[in-house]
């Protein structure tokens, strides 16, 4: 980014002081490069304003119209600030900052200063969105609440991680405990929620804690649907002894591109190998079932093995259209 700017000003010195110019000049073509870097940043920069922003508001309408009303709990610091709110009446909006503030200190230790920035920005973006615009309350039905108040709380948590940042710390902790204990992320978040979950029942009722927890597990849902997108992948690796047969059919046929690899295959009791060429693929979901037929028609002994893709970037999936 810096160099980047650096070659924007020295080239408005080259046009605008002809009697000192600078030590380099930079070509026509440095400059376009220039320019493009420069746009690529903006729009990113824009958004990830967007993730966030989108992400603050979806947040303040699952707290306020479902959760607050009713008090109903989440996981996390979330969870926390609006258990204390509840319990003592302090201002949630105070409270989400302030139990925040830990997680964003650890995560400018371990993701580094922008991620901390952005991170305390949608906090304090969501914390004044709570105490200045005010959600009316759309239904009393607990179920409704739980399941829509986790939907509109997990969609929030999600757009804002799609933006670079994060409206509850209790992840960021996670990751840094994770590290020095060795343990998983997964284990982290469940102790914390157990206390949260806990002290819900203990200071409401069961119940409440119960629908807390389909609250929860509803934005965890979300909050995964969100960030890995509505298409789902697969990564399909094929061995055969008619691999440009199948090459040619997943490129005619399935209009997918393809990974070629030079492998040797092992096999037999004395440990006989034969080269080969190993197929790679990435396809929707949708075409499973018609690469598999076609694969039966061209070699029934082809071993094939799918693995699970959580996203792709580039190439040429996401451009072209899924042949039926």
């Amino acid at each position: 980014m810096n160099i980047l700017w650096k070659k924007i000003v020295l080239r408005s010195l080259q046009s605008t002081d002809k009697k000192n110019p600078v030590s380099k000049r930079y070509s026509d073509q440095e400059l376009e490069e220039a320019s493009k870097e420069l746009f690529v940043v903006i729009r990113i920069f824009i958004r990830n304003i967007l993730f966030i922003t989108f992400g603050i508001f979806a947040a303040a309408i699952g707290l306020e119209s479902f959760l607050l009303p009713n008090k109903f709990l989440d996981g996390g610091a979330t969870g926390i600030a609006l258990l204390i709110s509840e319990v003592s009446s302090f201002s949630l909006s105070i409270l989400l900052i302030l139990i925040n503030l830990p997680f964003i200190f650890i995560g400018y230790k371990t993701m580094g200063t922008r991620f901390a920035l952005k991170t305390a920005a949608a906090i304090g973006g969501l914390a004044l969105v709570t105490a200045t615009v005010h959600f009316p309350a759309i239904t009393h039905d607990k179920l409704l609440v739980a399941v829509f108040g986790g939907f509109f709380l997990g969609a929030g948590v999600g757009l804002t991680i799609r933006g670079g940042a994060v409206l509850d710390g209790t992840e960021v902790l996670a990751i840094a405990l994770s590290k020095k204990l060795g343990t998983t992320i997964g284990d982290i978040i469940i102790i914390i929620n157990i206390f949260v979950f806990s002290s819900a029942a203990y200071f409401f009722t069961i119940e409440t804690a119960l629908y807390s927890v389909i609250t929860y597990l509803a934005a965890t849902k979300i909050i995964d649907f969100t960030i890995d997108g509505i298409e789902e992948y697969t990564g399909i690796t094929i061995i055969s002894i008619l691999s440009e047969e199948i090459r040619l059919m997943i490129i005619n046929e399935l209009g997918r591109g393809v990974t070629v690899y030079k492998g040797r295959g092992g096999y037999g009791n004395h440990g006989e190998t034969t080269d080969m060429d190993i197929i790679y693929t990435v396809i929707t979901r949708l075409e499973i079932s018609k690469l598999n037929s076609e694969i039966q028609k061209i070699d029934p002994s082809a071993f094939v093995v799918m693995s699970s893709i959580k996203d792709t970037k580039g190439g040429m999936i996401k451009r072209r259209p899924f042949k039926h």
